[in-house]
C-alpha cells in the first residue's frame, strides 16, 4: 500500500502543470540545498537551488534543469525526514533546509548525504547564566552523575516504547580496536534531523524546542499524566546536561540516530578539536553537518583509531529506531577510575535509577515480593571491554543489590506512606521505613562510603553493632521525577523528629527510621540535576499539607499522632531483645482474658537474657509477687506464630511451684519478674523445709480385740471391725489437715474405707465409708456384718482431701493401708430341684437333680444317709434309686402313670434331716407310646347304598387309654377283594385320630346287594393289632342315563337319537319336536320333577322354558347357514353324578342365488398381469357354493373394465374346485387409480374393484435442487437438497420402495458426504439428498445418482460439480522466528509468528487465538504429536504494527534447564481435528555464570578432633561446577583454581578457626572446563576450634565474579557428640528437603490463589458493568431475587421468540466467496433496505445482478473468474471510476422545483444500509449510479407507468475504459409481463427485519423498451413479489416526471455488459400503497 501511495504522489509530481492555486509569493531570499539521491547515481551530488519568490512548479522546473531530469522521468522530492513536498509543505520550507531527490519516497539512499545545521546557543544561556553550574562533587567522584545525564536522555527517548526499554553503556577500552571510547545506546524513538539539530543547541530546553521540520507541525510540550512515584521518564529537561556530560567525560561526541518513521540514519559529530579549528579559522563555531545515510553503512569510517565504530554501525541493521552517543577522547583519570572502581560507580548509578530499574516498590529481594509486583521494563546494561582475551566485565543495574535504596528496603520491617501537597500542583510522595533492633544489633544499613573499624576479638558475643542506628544522618533522600538528586537531603520534619521530652517510646526508635521523597517536576532542580533549588523551604511552608496514605487512599488525620502510633507498633512488634531458644511448638492460653490474644503462643525451652541463660527445669524465685513464688521453670511463652530461635522485647515464663507436694500448680508471670539475684541453694532449702510437714503413713487398731490378720480365711457371715485409724507425718505426729505455706489454714483430711470383693466377674465394692476426724477417736469405723459372698476380699483405707476427694497431692499418693482376706461356704440347710425337661410322657422314665445350699444360698455338700420321698395326688409315681455328685443329689428312674386329662401335676420331693426338707415342683404329662386302635362305628355289619360314603373314625391309644401322638403314625384302611375301591390312609401323627372312607363308594355293575370287608392297621407300628369291619352295599337310586328322541305327531312312533349319531339337514332350517327321559342304576325310569328338570342343560340354547323341560320337551335346534363342517349338540343332566348324551348335524346348501368372485390380489401395476387367478362360483342365499355351474357354462361368461387388455384374458373350467377360473387380467396405457371389473353369466353378475398402480420403475429425474452447475467450496456442502423422483416408463411417479438411490462420484478425486449416501425412496417415490461435504482438488467433476432395484439398475441423472478451494479452511501452519537467536535459560523466547494457510494458499484471517497453542517439551522430536507431558502456551494479541492475519507467541519464558527442547504448534479446528506444525528442535544454553555450586547438595559434615582421619574428613568427594542462576553448568572453557577456606557463623576469632591438613587455613583444587573435584578434604589433627560450634566451608573460584559455595559443618572435640550430631544433621537435611518441597507447593498454591483472585476481580467488574447496564435500562429496581430474575428472563425469551416468528425478508442466494481475501461478497448480501416497497422495486431491477461477486482488486476477481471457469459474474472495484456526484433530483434546478413530481422521489442510494464495507460499496455504486425512489402512501395508484431516464453524457470512466470491468455470463433479465424470481422475491418476505438484498451498486439492469411493456411487467412483479402466504395486492409503479424528460433506453441485450455498467443511470420509481 505504501508503494501505491508513493507511486501516486510521484506521478503527480512528474506531470505537474502550472497551477492557478500556487501563486508567486514575494519574500526574503530562500535557498534550498538539494541532494540528487536517485539510485542510478553511484555518488550523491548536491546543489543549492534558489527558491526565492517561486512556487512549487517553478522550483521543480529549476530542479529538473539543475539535475538534468528527463520529461518522462518520474521522481519525488522529500525532506530528510522523507516527507514528500507538495504545495503546502513547499510554502513552509525555511532558508537553508536540505531536500533529497529520490525515485520513490521509500527508496534506499545510494550514499550518505550531509545536512548543514546551526546550533547557536539559545538566549537562555544569558538569562540563566547565574545558576549553579556543573558538578559540585562534594568530595565525591562526579563521573557517575555525568553518565546519569546521558541515561536521562535515553529514558526520555524510550518512554513510549512498548516492551523492554534497553539502555546499553559500553566502555570500549580495547586499544586494539582504536582509541578509548564510551558509547551509550538505547532503543528509543530516535531523532529526526531537526530534533538532532535541537539537541546540539545549548540550553534549548524541551519547553522551547521546535522538533518538526515545519513550524506548522509544532505542537509544543505536553506534560505527562501523573504516575506513582512520578516515574514518567520526563527527565530530559534543560538542553544542558547531555552536552556538559559529553565534554566532561571526553573531548568529542558522535550522535548516531534513526527515527522510527524513517529508513535513514542521521549522524552528527561535535568535538573540542573542531571548535578550536573553527575559532582559529574564524569560522562559524556553531555550525555543522548532519550525515544522512542508510543503516549499516560505515564507508565514512576509515581512521584506524575509530575501527570500533564499524562494529557499532554494523549493529544498525534490523533496528526500527535507536540512538547512540559515542564519546571519544576520554580523560586518563576517568579511565583509571572507571576501571578500578567499576563496582562503586555502577552501584551509584543503580542508586540513582533504583526505581526506574526495579519499579515503584523497589528492589525487594524476597521471592514473594518479586512474584507479587510487576517487574520494570527498563534494562540498563553496563559493559567494560578491556584488552583482547580478557573477559569483559558486565553488570545489569537490576542485579546490583548493594545500593543504598536496596539496603534500606530489605533491612526494613514496616513502612509509613504519606503525601505532601505544596503550592499549585507540586506534589511529594513520601515513605518512611523502620529498621528494627535485631539479634543484639541495629539493622539500619551503613553508608557504603563509610568504613567501620574491626571489632575487638575478645568482645562479649552480645556486642551491639551500630549502636546509634541512623545517628546524625538525615532521614530523607530526594528523588525528582523518579531519579535521585544526590546532593539534596531532608534531615527531618517536625512531626517525625525525636521529641525533646522523654515519652513512653524509647528515644532510639527515632534513629531506626529512613525515608525517601518522590517529587514531581514542579520543584525546580539545578541544570545538572545534583541539587534541588528550594525543596526543603517549600516543604516547611505553613501552607504545605501532610496526609497519610493507606492502601493508596489519603487519610486526613493528624500526621504526628499517626506517625507516633506507627512507630510504637513497630517497636513492640519488630524490635528483638530477649533471645528465645529451643522452639517447642505453638499453644493457646485460656487464662488470657482477651480472646484474640489467646492464640498463638510459641513455646520455648530456654532464653538468653543479659548474658545469662535460663532453661526449663531450673529453680527460680519470683520478684515483686504476692506471695513470693519458688519453683522450677516449665517453659517460656512468646505471643505470635514463631519458629526456631527468635528475639523479642518480652514474654512470659511458666513456673511449676515447689514443693510440688504442697503447691501442685503452675503460675505464669512476666519474664521480667524473675529474681535474677536468688541462688539455687536458698531456693532448695526453702523447698525442703516445706516437705517435712507432709503426711507419710497410717496407724490401724482394733478396739474390740478382734483383729484380722492378712490373708486369713473365715466362713461367710463373720463380722469385720470396729476399726480406728490415725494419720502420721515424718515426725510421727498425728495430723488431720494438710499443711500449707505461710499462715494459711490447711485443707482437712478424710479417711475413706472400702471393702472390695474379688468376684469371678471382676472387683465389686461391697462397703464404702468416709470417716471424719474427731478429737477423741481420730478416724472410727463400725462393725461390718454384710460379708456373705464367697471368695477373696481386700480392705482398703485411703487418705483423701476434704474438698476435692483427691487421693494424691502434688503428684504423690497420700498415705493408705490395705488388708487381704477370704470367705468360704457353710453347712447344708436347704435344697432346690433342678430343671426337668418337660413335658413328660406316661410310662417313660426320667431323673430328678437336687442342689443343696447353706444359709446364704451357697452350694453345700449333702449329709450322709439321705433318703428321698416322691408324692403326687393325680399320678402313680415310682423311682429306682439315688446318686451323689459334689453338691448335687440325683433321684434316678422316676416313672409316672395315669390319665393326662389335666396337663399340669404337682410332684412333692421330701429330704428328711434338713432344716427345710421339702420342695414341690410342677410337671407336665403327655400320652405315652401307641398301644392299640379304636374304630367307630363299632357294629359288626354296616349297610350302605352305592355311590354314597360310609365314614369310619379311628383313634390311637397308649397303655393308659389316652389318645396319643407319634411320628409316622399313619392308619390305613383297605376293602378286601374289591380292587376298584382304592386303599385309603390318614396321618394321625399330630392329633392321634382321623377319618377314613369319607368318599362315596364307586362299585361297578351293582345291580343287586353285595357284602364286602374293610381292614384297619398301623403299618409302621407292628406291635399294634389290626381291626376289621363288614359292609352291605345296595344299588344307587340316582339318575344314571339320559335318552333323547323326536316325535313328529301323537300317532307317530318316536325316533330315538342315539349317542353321537350323525344327521344331514338343510342349512338355515330348524330341527324340532325333541324330547328326553331319565333312568337310575337299576334301569328304572325316574319320573321328571321340577327339581330334576332344572338340572337339564343343552349346548344350543341358553334359555329354555321351564314348563316344557318339566314335561320332557327340548328346544328346537337351528341349523347354521354355512354348509361347512359338522355341528355338535349335547343334552346333559347336571346332577350327582352328571350324565349326558349328544348328536351331530351336517348342514347342506340351498338353491343358487348369487354369482361370487374370488381373487387374491386387489392391485396391479400398469403393464403387468394381475397375480393369481380369479374364481367364479354360484352360491345360495347364505353364500354356500352350489353345483349349478359346469364346463358348458364357460362359453357364456363375460369380463369387462376400462383400460382392460382383453387380448390376454383366459376363462377356463377347473374340475378340481368345480369353479370357473379367469386369468390374464392386465391394464395398459391409462392413468393409475381405481378400476371396476364386471363378471356376468346368464342373469347373474358381479363387480370387483381393482387398484391400478404405476408401472415398474424405469427412470429417475431431478425434481428440485440447486442451480446447475453446482459450485461449492472444497470441504463444504450444498445447502439446497437434491429432490429425486422415481418414475415408470409413462412418467408416472412410481413409489416402489424397493428402489434404492445412491449418490456417488464418477472421479476418484471427488469425495462426497451426504446426510444419507443411499436410501430407498419414500412412499411418494421421492428421495432427498443433502450434500454436507464435497472434497476434491480444484476443478470440475461429475456426480451421479444411481438407482437400483434388486440387482438391476435404473436410469439416473448426472450432475456437474465445480469445486473451488476454500479460503477459510486451514490446512497448514507456517512458523517464523529468529533461528539464530541464542536461547538463554530463564530468558524469553524470540517472537514466534504462526501463519495459518488455507487451501487457496492465502492466509486465513479471523483465527481464534484461543484455538492456537504452542507445545514445549524437553527432548528430541517425537513424531507427529508431542508427548503428554508437553507444556501448553497460548498466543498473544497482535500489535497494531504487526500482521493481523498472523498469531504471535511473545514473551514466552525459556525453560530454566539447559538442553535440547522441541517446539510444536497446533491449531484446534474442532473437538476431533487439529492441524500440527513441524516440530522445531531448539537448544537452551545456560545463562550468565553466577555461582560455584554442586549439582546435588551434600550432607552437612560433622567432624571431631581426634587422630582418626575418617572422623576429621570434611568432604570425601564433592563435584563443583560453575553454574548459572538456574543451576545449569555454564563454565565451559573456564579454567583456574578453587580455594577452600573456613569461616565462622558465630563471629569467633581467627585463632579459633579449624585448619586443614598441613595446618593450612586455605586449600586449593584445579578448576578445569568449569568443573572441580574436591576429594579427601580433612582437618588437621589437633586442629583449633570450639567444641559444638558451627563453621562454614567457603569454596571460591579465582575467575569471574562468582558467588562462592558455602557448606556448614559442626566441630566437636569428642567422637560421641560427633555421632549424635551427625545423625541429627542427616535428619535436618531430610527435613530441609521436605521444607523445600512444601515451599514449592505453597508457592504454587499462592500462584493459583492469585490467579483465582484475579478472575474474581474480573467477575466482580463484569457484575458491576451488568448492574450498570441494567440500571440504564430501568431493570435493576425490579430484580431483587432469583424469582424476579427468572421471570424477567422468561419474559425476554418469550419476546425474542415472538420476534423470531414474525415474517421477515431473507436472502437465499449462497455466497461461498465472501470470506476470501479482497472479496466483499455477492450483491444480494452487501446492502439492506428497510422499507418493503423499496426493497421489492430495487430487487426487481437488480434481479439479474444479485449473483454478481464484488471484489476489491482485479486479482481477486480474476481468481474467482478462473476458478469458476467463467460461470461466475465478478466485478473489481478498482476498475470503477470514482467521482463525487452531487447532482440534484431531476425536478430540482438551482435549489428550486421546476415541476411537481408524483409522490416523494428520493435517491435509491439514500435507502441502502451497508452492514459492512460501507466506503467501498458507496464508491462502487451509490455515488456513480443514483436511483430515485418515489413513495406516496397518501395517494392511490397512478395509471402512468415507470420508465428509466438516462443522460446522454458519458462519464470519464466510460471514455477511458479499455476493456471489460465485469466478467462472467450475463444473467437473463425478466421479460415484460413475467413475475420476478429468485433474489427479487427472496428479499421481499416480510417487514420484520432489514433485508439482506437490494444493493445500490452500479450494475446493468433490464429496461423495458416501451412504456406499455413497463407497466405490464411492473404490475405482474408487484403482485408476485411477496413471500408465500403473505397477501399483497397488485402494485403499479409509475414515473413521477413529465414525458418530456423521459428518454427511451435501448434494451439490455443490445449493448455489452461493460458499457451498461459504466453508463450513468438516473432512475425514478414510485410505489403505490397496498389497496
Amino acid at each position: 500500500m505504501a508503494e501505491k501511495q508513493s507511486q501516486t504522489k510521484t506521478a503527480g509530481l512528474k506531470s505537474c502543470q502550472p497551477s492557478s492555486s500556487s501563486e508567486v509569493v514575494e519574500g526574503p531570499p530562500r535557498r534550498i540545498r538539494v541532494f540528487d539521491c536517485r539510485p542510478e547515481n553511484k555518488q550523491v551530488s548536491d546543489e543549492v537551488v534558489d527558491a526565492s519568490g517561486k512556487n512549487l512548479e517553478e522550483f521543480l522546473q529549476d530542479v529538473s534543469k539543475v539535475f538534468s531530469v528527463g520529461k518522462k522521468e518520474t521522481y519525488v522530492l522529500t525532506t530528510t525526514d522523507r516527507r514528500v513536498i507538495d504545495d503546502d509543505i513547499f510554502d513552509k520550507l525555511e532558508h537553508g533546509i536540505t531536500l533529497q531527490l529520490l525515485r520513490t519516497a521509500d527508496q534506499e539512499l545510494p550514499a550518505p548525504t550531509q545536512e548543514h545545521i546551526k546550533y547557536v546557543p539559545h538566549y537562555y544561556t544569558l538569562v540563566q547564566s547565574g545558576m549553579y553550574e556543573y558538578y559540585a562533587s562534594e568530595g565525591q567522584k562526579s563521573l557517575p552523575y555525568a553518565f546519569a545525564e546521558l541515561v536521562d536522555n535515553s529514558l526520555s527517548a524510550t518512554a513510549k516504547r512498548e516492551g523492554h526499554r534497553i539502555i546499553d553503556i559500553r566502555l570500549l577500552f580495547d586499544e586494539g580496536q582504536g582509541k578509548h571510547a564510551v558509547a551509550v545506546i538505547d532503543n528509543g524513538c530516535g531523532m529526526t534531523s531537526k530534533q538532532l539539530n535541537n539537541w546540539a543547541v545549548y540550553r534549548l530546553s524541551k519547553f522551547n524546542r521546535d522538533s518538526s521540520t515545519l513550524h506548522s507541525d509544532h505542537l509544543g510540550y505536553v506534560r505527562p499524566s501523573p504516575v506513582p512515584r512520578s516515574l514518567n521518564s520526563d527527565i530530559s529537561f534543560f538542553g544542558v546536561g547531555g552536552k556538559q556530560a559529553v565534554f566532561y567525560i571526553g573531548q568529542s561526541a558522535r550522535i548516531i540516530t534513526k527515527p522510527a518513521a524513517s529508513p535513514d540514519v542521521h549522524e552528527f559529530v561535535m568535538s573540542k578539536e573542531d571548535f578550536e579549528r573553527k575559532e582559529k579559522n574564524k569560522e562559524d563555531i556553531y555550525c555543522g553537518v548532519i550525515r544522512n545515510r542508510k543503516p549499516g553503512d560505515h564507508a565514512h569510517i576509515v581512521a584506524e583509531d575509530e575501527l570500533f565504530l564499524q562494529a557499532l554501525i554494523a549493529e544498525e541493521d534490523g533496528k526500527d529506531s535507536f540512538t547512540a552517543v559515542v564519546i571519544t577522547g576520554i580523560q586518563s583519570d576517568h579511565i583509571t577510575y572507571l576501571k578500578q572502581y567499576f563496582h562503586l560507580w555502577t552501584r551509584e548509578l543503580a542508586h540513582i535509577y533504583h526505581y526506574y530499574v526495579h519499579g515503584i516498590h523497589g528492589n525487594e529481594l524476597s521471592q514473594s515480593s518479586k512474584d507479587n509486583y510487576k517487574q520494570s521494563d527498563v534494562d540498563i546494561q553496563i559493559t567494560l571491554v578491556e584488552k583482547a582475551g580478557k573477559q569483559p566485565r558486565s553488570v545489569n543495574l537490576r542485579d546490583v543489590s548493594t545500593d543504598m535504596q536496596t539496603l534500606y528496603i530489605n533491612s526494613s520491617a514496616a513502612s509509613f506512606e504519606f503525601r505532601v501537597q505544596a503550592q499549585g500542583d507540586a506534589t511529594v510522595e513520601g515513605l518512611i521505613r523502620y529498621h528494627p533492633f535485631l539479634y543484639d544489633r541495629e539493622t539500619y544499613p551503613q553508608d557504603p562510603y563509610t568504613s567501620i573499624g574491626p571489632a575487638d576479638e575478645e568482645d562479649d558475643e552480645c556486642l551491639v553493632l551500630n549502636p546509634e542506628g541512623r545517628g546524625k544522618r538525615p532521614i530523607f533522600e530526594c528523588f525528582w521525577n523518579g531519579r535521585l538528586i544526590p546532593y539534596t537531603t531532608v534531615s527531618e520534619f517536625e512531626w517525625c523528629a525525636r521529641p525533646k521530652k522523654a515519652g513512653a517510646l524509647p528515644a532510639e526508635c527515632y534513629n531506626r527510621i529512613s525515608g525517601v521523597l518522590f517529587t514531581n517536576d514542579r520543584f525546580p532542580v539545578s541544570t545538572n540535576k545534583l541539587t534541588f533549588m528550594d525543596l526543603e523551604l517549600q516543604l516547611r511552608d505553613k501552607e504545605t499539607i501532610f496526609t497519610r496514605v493507606i492502601n493508596g487512599q489519603d487519610q486526613r488525620v493528624k500526621i504526628q499522632r499517626e506517625f507516633t502510633s506507627w512507630l510504637k507498633e513497630c517497636h513492640e512488634q519488630y524490635d528483638k531483645q530477649i533471645k528465645f531458644m529451643g522452639f517447642q511448638g505453638v499453644t493457646s492460653r485460656s487464662d488470657v482474658s482477651t480472646k484474640r490474644l489467646q492464640h498463638p503462643w510459641a513455646r520455648f525451652s530456654s532464653i538468653r537474657w543479659d548474658g545469662k541463660t535460663y532453661k526449663a527445669g531450673q529453680h527460680v524465685k519470683s520478684l515483686k509477687t504476692l506471695p513470693l513464688l519458688f519453683g522450677t521453670i516449665k517453659e517460656f511463652l512468646l505471643y505470635g506464630d514463631h519458629e526456631g530461635d527468635v528475639f523479642a522485647t518480652g514474654g512470659y515464663v511458666q513456673i511449676a511451684l515447689q514443693p510440688k507436694e504442697l503447691y501442685d500448680e503452675v503460675r505464669t508471670i512476666p519474664i521480667l519478674k524473675i529474681d535474677r539475684q536468688a541462688t539455687t541453694a536458698a531456693i532448695k532449702r526453702n523447698i525442703e523445709d516445706e516437705l517435712a510437714k507432709l503426711p507419710v503413713k497410717l496407724k490401724v487398731t482394733w478396739p474390740e480385740g478382734t483383729p484380722w490378720s492378712d490373708c486369713e480365711t473365715r466362713p461367710v457371715g463373720t463380722p469385720l471391725g470396729p476399726i480406728q485409724v490415725e494419720i502420721l507425718n515424718k515426725k510421727g505426729e498425728a495430723i488431720s489437715r494438710l499443711p500449707m505455706g505461710g499462715n494459711a489454714a490447711g485443707r482437712k483430711f478424710l479417711m475413706e474405707l472400702k471393702v472390695i470383693w474379688h468376684s469371678p466377674k471382676g472387683d465389686i465394692q461391697t462397703n464404702s465409708h468416709i470417716g471424719v476426724h474427731s478429737a477423741k477417736w481420730d478416724y472410727w469405723f463400725r462393725k461390718m456384718e454384710n460379708l456373705n459372698k464367697l471368695g477373696k476380699y481386700t480392705l482398703h483405707l485411703q487418705t483423701i482431701l476434704n474438698e476435692s476427694n483427691s487421693t494424691t497431692w502434688a503428684g504423690k499418693q497420700l498415705p493408705f493401708h490395705s488388708l487381704s482376706f477370704a470367705l468360704k461356704e457353710g453347712d447344708a440347710e436347704t435344697f432346690s430341684v433342678g430343671a426337668i425337661s418337660t413335658p413328660l410322657q406316661v410310662g417313660v422314665p426320667f431323673s430328678l437333680s437336687l442342689e443343696l445350699k447353706d444359709e446364704f444360698g451357697h452350694p453345700a455338700h449333702p449329709p450322709p444317709d439321705l433318703k428321698p420321698k416322691l408324692e403326687c395326688s393325680s399320678l402313680e409315681v415310682t423311682h429306682e434309686g439315688t446318686a451323689v455328685s459334689g453338691t448335687t443329689f440325683t433321684i434316678k428312674g422316676v416313672r409316672a402313670r395315669g390319665s393326662v386329662t389335666n396337663k399340669v401335676h404337682t410332684l412333692k420331693v421330701v429330704l428328711e434331716g434338713l432344716r427345710h426338707d421339702s420342695q414341690s415342683v410342677q410337671i407336665s404329662m403327655l400320652p405315652g407310646l401307641p398301644h392299640s386302635l379304636r374304630v367307630h362305628p363299632d357294629e359288626e355289619k354296616i349297610t350302605v347304598e352305592n355311590r354314597t360314603a360310609v365314614g369310619f373314625k379311628v383313634e390311637v391309644l397308649d397303655e393308659s387309654n389316652n389318645i396319643t401322638t407319634h411320628s409316622k403314625l399313619i392308619v390305613r384302611s383297605q376293602v378286601v377283594g374289591v380292587p376298584e375301591v382304592p386303599m385309603e390312609a390318614v396321618d394321625c401323627s399330630n392329633t392321634g385320630m382321623g377319618q377314613l372312607m369319607s368318599k362315596p363308594l364307586q362299585l361297578k355293575n351293582v345291580r343287586n346287594e353285595q357284602l364286602i370287608t374293610v381292614k384297619f392297621d398301623l403299618p409302621n407300628h407292628q406291635m399294634v393289632s389290626c381291626v376289621e369291619r363288614a359292609l352291605r352295599v345296595l344299588p344307587s337310586s340316582c339318575v344314571c342315563r339320559v335318552e333323547v328322541y323326536r316325535l313328529e305327531g301323537q300317532r307317530d312312533a318316536p325316533m330315538l337319537l342315539m349317542n353321537l349319531e350323525r344327521i344331514d339337514w338343510t342349512a338355515g332350517d330348524a330341527l324340532g319336536n325333541l324330547f328326553y327321559r331319565l333312568y337310575d342304576e337299576g334301569e328304572r325310569e325316574i319320573p321328571i320333577t321340577p327339581e330334576l328338570a332344572q338340572k337339564i342343560k343343552v349346548n344350543w340354547s341358553a334359555n329354555m322354558k321351564g314348563v316344557d323341560v318339566a314335561q320332557g320337551r327340548l328346544p328346537p335346534v337351528c341349523v347354521p347357514t354355512l354348509a361347512v363342517g359338522e355341528q355338535f349338540y349335547q343334552v346333559a343332566f347336571k346332577g350327582q353324578p352328571s350324565v349326558e348324551t349328544s348328536f351331530i348335524i351336517m348342514p347342506r346348501p340351498d338353491e343358487p342365488e348369487l354369482l361370487k368372485v374370488n381373487l387374491k390380489e386387489t392391485s396391479v401395476r400398469l403393464g403387468e398381469v394381475l397375480p393369481g387367478n380369479i374364481y367364479l362360483e354360484l352360491t345360495d342365499q347364505y353364500g354356500n357354493k352350489t353345483d349349478a355351474l359346469s364346463a358348458e357354462s364357460v362359453k357364456t361368461i363375460s369380463v369387462s373394465a376400462e383400460g382392460l387388455d382383453t387380448s390376454s384374458l383366459a376363462i377356463k373350467w377347473q374340475e378340481s374346485t368345480q369353479s370357473v377360473c379367469v386369468s390374464g387380467v392386465r391394464f395398459m396405457d391409462c392413468a393409475p387409480g381405481q378400476r371396476e371389473v364386471r363378471f356376468a353369466w346368464q342373469r347373474y353378475e358381479e363387480f370387483v374393484r381393482l387398484r391400478v398402480n404405476p408401472g415398474l420403475p424405469a427412470k429417475i429425474i431431478i425434481q428440485d435442487g440447486p442451480e446447475m452447475p453446482v459450485q461449492v467450496l472444497n470441504g463444504q456442502g450444498v445447502d439446497t437438497p437434491f429432490v429425486l423422483q422415481l418414475c415408470d416408463e409413462w412418467d408416472n411417479p412410481s413409489p416402489d420402495q424397493r428402489v434404492v438411490i445412491a449418490v456417488m462420484s464418477l472421479s476418484p478425486q471427488l469425495k462426497v458426504k451426504a446426510e444419507v449416501m443411499s436410501q430407498p425412496v419414500n412412499s411418494e417415490g421421492k428421495a432427498t439428498f443433502t450434500l454436507t461435504q464435497i472434497t476434491a482438488p480444484k476443478g470440475e467433476y461429475k456426480l451421479e445418482f444411481r438407482g437400483k432395484m434388486n440387482s438391476s439398475g435404473i436410469l439416473a441423472p448426472t450432475v456437474l460439480v465445480n469445486v473451488l478451494p476454500d479460503p477459510c479452511k486451514p490446512v497448514k501452519l507456517a512458523v517464523d522466528y529468529d533461528i539464530g537467536a541464542l536461547l538463554f535459560a530463564g530468558g524469553n523466547f524470540p517472537v514466534f509468528t504462526v501463519t495459518v494457510y488455507s487451501e487457496d494458499g492465502g492466509a486465513v484471517r479471523g483465527v481464534n487465538p484461543a484455538s492456537m497453542s504452542m507445545l514445549l517439551w524437553k527432548g528430541p522430536a517425537s513424531g507427529q504429536q508431542p508427548p503428554p507431558e508437553a507444556l501448553t502456551l497460548k498466543s498473544c494479541k497482535a500489535k497494531k504494527t504487526e500482521k493481523q492475519e498472523c498469531l504471535y507467541f511473545r514473551d514466552k519464558v525459556i525453560p530454566e534447564r539447559a538442553g535440547k527442547y522441541t517446539i510444536q504448534f497446533v491449531l484446534s479446528v474442532d473437538k476431533t481435528k487439529a492441524i500440527w506444525s513441524k516440530q522445531h528442535t531448539i537448544s537452551v544454553v545456560p545463562s550468565k555464570t553466577v555461582k560455584l555450586a554442586p549439582e546435588d547438595p551434600p550432607a552437612t559434615p560433622v567432624v571431631s578432633n581426634n587422630n582418626v582421619l575418617a572422623n576429621r574428613t570434611l568432604v570425601e568427594s564433592l563435584h563443583l561446577k560453575i553454574m548459572d542462576e538456574y543451576n545449569n553448568p555454564a563454565g565451559e572453557g573456564c579454567n583456574g583454581q578453587v580455594f577452600v577456606s573456613v569461616k565462622s557463623s558465630s563471629g569467633c576469632s581467627q585463632k579459633d578457626r579449624p585448619l586443614f591438613e598441613g595446618d593450612s587455613s586455605r586449600a586449593s583444587y584445579p578448576l578445569e572446563n568449569g568443573e572441580s573435584l574436591i576429594k579427601e578434604l580433612a582437618l588437621a589433627e589437633n586442629s583449633p576450634g570450639r567444641d559444638g560450634t558451627e563453621y562454614i566451608l567457603v569454596f571460591e573460584a579465582d575467575i569471574l565474579e562468582l558467588t562462592p559455595f558455602e557448606l556448614p559443618f559442626r566441630f566437636y572435640n569428642d567422637v560421641e557428640n560427633q555421632r549424635q550430631m551427625s545423625a541429627l544433621s542427616q535428619k535436618k537435611d531430610r527435613l530441609s528437603l521436605s521444607i523445600d518441597v512444601y515451599n514449592s507447593l505453597f508457592d504454587t498454591n499462592k500462584q493459583l490463589i492469585t490467579e483465582l483472585k484475579g478472575r474474581l476481580q474480573l467477575a466482580e467488574g463484569k457484575e458491576k458493568q451488568l448492574k450498570s447496564e441494567l440500571q440504564k435500562k430501568g431493570l435493576a429496581s425490579s430484580l431483587k431475587d432469583m424469582s424476579e430474575i427468572d421471570a424477567q428472563i422468561s419474559q425476554r425469551k418469550a419476546e425474542m421468540e415472538q420476534i423470531k416468528r414474525q415474517p421477515r425478508r431473507v436472502c437465499s442466494i449462497p455466497d461461498p466467496f465472501r470470506t476470501s481475501p479482497d472479496v466483499l461478497g455477492k450483491v444480494a448480501h452487501l446492502a439492506k433496505v428497510e422499507d418493503d416497497d423499496a426493497a421489492k422495486v430495487i430487487s426487481w431491477h437488480l434481479l439479474g445482478d444479485m449473483d454478481c461477486v464484488v471484489t476489491v482488486t482485479t486479482v481477486a476477481a480474476r481468481k474467482i473468474y478462473d476458478d469458476t471457469q467463467g460461470r461466475q459474474q465478478v466485478m473489481p472495484l478498482e476498475t470503477v471510476f470514482w467521482k463525487s456526484n452531487t447532482r440534484p433530483l431531476p425536478h430540482i434546478r438551482n435549489g428550486m422545483n421546476i415541476f411537481v413530481p408524483l409522490g416523494n422521489p428520493v435517491f435509491a442510494r439514500d435507502l441502502l444500509i451497508y452492514p459492512q464495507y460501507a466506503d467501498k460499496c458507496q464508491m462502487g455504486g451509490a455515488e456513480q449510479d443514483p436511483v430515485s425512489h418515489s413513495a406516496d402512501t397518501a395517494r392511490g395508484p397512478d395509471p402512468e407507468q415507470r420508465e428509466v431516464w438516462r443522460p446522454a453524457e458519458q462519464s470519464p470512466l466510460h471514455r477511458e475504459a479499455e476493456g471489460p470491468r465485469v466478467w462472467g455470463p450475463h444473467p437473463p433479465r425478466v421479460p415484460p409481463g413475467q413475475q420476478p424470481r429468485g433474489a427479487a422475491a427472496a428479499v421481499s418476505c416480510g417487514a420484520g427485519e432489514v433485508p439482506d438484498g437490494a444493493c445500490g451498486l452500479r450494475l446493468p439492469r433490464a429496461v423495458p423498451a416501451e412504456p406499455g411493456d413497463a407497466a405490464e411487467g411492473a404490475g405482474a412483479e408487484g403482485a408476485e413479489a411477496g413471500a408465500p402466504g403473505h397477501r399483497e395486492e397488485t402494485r403499479q409503479h409509475s414515473c413521477p416526471y413529465p414525458s418530456q424528460l423521459r428518454r427511451q433506453a435501448a434494451p439490455f441485450g443490445t449493448r455489452t455488459m461493460p458499457n451498461a455498467i459504466k453508463e450513468g443511470a438516473y432512475q425514478t420509481l414510485q410505489t403505490a400503497r397496498l389497496r
